[in-house]
């Protein structure tokens, strides 16, 4: 009788080895690190212009960058008809909660009328990344900003048309400073230059155009711009204060440069359009009038044309300035903005510490440098195995 027993004892000890195997397999298999999941991004620019698609296509090429190296990343992009439709980028991100997305990004039109929305996101659990700025916003809570100071980014912008018309830097007949191949010629390196400057020697008229008047990225800028120029006496600036609104459109811009034209015939030097859209506009009139400084900043202005400068930078306006039509540029990062946007995304999905701020540094773009931008921005690569490594 005892080997009976003893079979039976051991079938029973193999059976429950065995429930007990399957249930630690069933436990491991069911249990998935957070970047096997899929992680959904909700991201919502304030217009489909270029400078914003250039953004777009970067979330979307980290994204697949990201599922080459295993991840299930997705990206949803959507937005506003306009710059000024406040209400449908609300309605935006509205839609993302309810779809329950793992993180939004979002470029605000303005900031104001998204923070009800962002509050609501809030209040959901879904994490916020803010593009396009690096200033803290109160009553909300942003997991992350990518961005640049809007005010340092006008000023890079004004030193630009102070060395075109007579004083030093790499543009114009003023003096010439040296630079490497690949010198970021950011704030801290205009300030640098114009240290020991003589702010009496550029002389120019010019003309504004502003953004959306009163809103903060338009008058941030403004404050920036004036920052340099004010200090020249010899630099006018023409035309309604506050400067003609454009609101960052093109068309819009268009309208605003035959205005000017108009009103100030042959004593424009140069117009400053605060954003890459209105920039083309501007430059898109002038050409039509026969009226372009098209030197690309390499000899002096040339008599009775008007240059333009302008920020953000695209692929489409560094064509521009490679053909002589735009002198200068300042650049915001849209390739980072995306780039960075959908990285710092998955990290907060799978329970990461990502930077609460990432700041690009903006720099000029001139005839000389635009191979550092475009066709193929310098982007850091991402450590995707490390992201997977780290995730909860």
């Amino acid at each position: 009788m005892r080997k009976p027993l003893i079979l039976l004892a051991a079938l029973a000890g193999l059976a429950a080895l065995t429930m007990l195997l399957a249930g630690c397999g069933s436990r491991s298999s069911g249990h998935q690190a957070r970047y096997q999941k899929q992680i959904v991004i909700g991201w919502t620019p304030p217009d489909i212009t270029g400078v914003f698609k250039t953004a777009t296509d970067y979330f979307d090429k980290a994204a697949a960058d990201a599922n080459k190296h295993g991840f299930n990343v997705k990206v949803l992009s959507r937005a506003p008809v306009s710059h000024t439709a406040f209400a449908d980028q609300v309605a935006i991100v509205e839609d993302y909660i309810s779809q329950k997305v793992d993180v939004i990004a979002i470029s605000p039109a303005d900031t104001e009328a998204l923070k009800p929305a962002i509050r609501a996101a809030n209040q959901a659990g879904i994490p916020v990344i803010m593009v396009n700025l690096l200033e803290p916003q109160k009553d909300v809570k942003i997991a992350s900003y990518i961005g640049f100071d809007n005010t340092a980014a006008a000023a890079v912008s004004g030193y630009a048309t102070l060395d075109y018309f007579g004083g030093p830097g790499v543009l114009g007949t003023g003096p010439k400073v040296k630079v490497s191949p690949n010198q970021p010629l950011d704030l801290k390196w205009w300030e640098k230059v114009y240290a020991k400057a003589d702010w009496k020697a550029p002389k120019a008229t010019g003309a504004i155009i502003q953004g959306i008047a009163g809103t903060f990225f338009s008058q941030a800028r403004l404050d920036g711009y004036h920052s340099v120029l004010d200090k020249d006496p010899n630099i006018k600036i023409v035309g309604p204060n506050p400067p003609l609104a454009a609101d960052w459109n093109r068309e819009k811009a268009i309208t605003a440069t035959e205005t000017l034209l108009t009103r100030y015939p042959g004593q424009l030097n140069f117009i400053w359009a605060a954003s890459n859209e209105m920039g083309l506009g501007a430059m898109l009139t002038l050409q039509r009038h026969d009226v372009l400084d098209s030197s690309g900043g390499n000899t002096p202005p040339q008599p009775g044309k008007v240059a333009v400068f302008t920020n953000d930078n695209t692929p489409e306006s560094n064509v521009a300035i490679n053909a002589g039509n735009i002198i200068a540029e300042t650049e915001h990062g849209f390739p980072y903005w995306g780039w960075f946007g959908t990285k710092f995304a998955v990290m907060i999905a799978c329970g990461e510490e990502v930077p609460q701020m990432y700041d690009i540094d903006p720099q000029t773009v001139w005839k000389g440098n635009t191979t550092l931008f475009y066709p193929t921005p310098k982007l850091p690569p991402i450590d995707w195995n490390t992201i997977k490594t780290q995730s909860k």
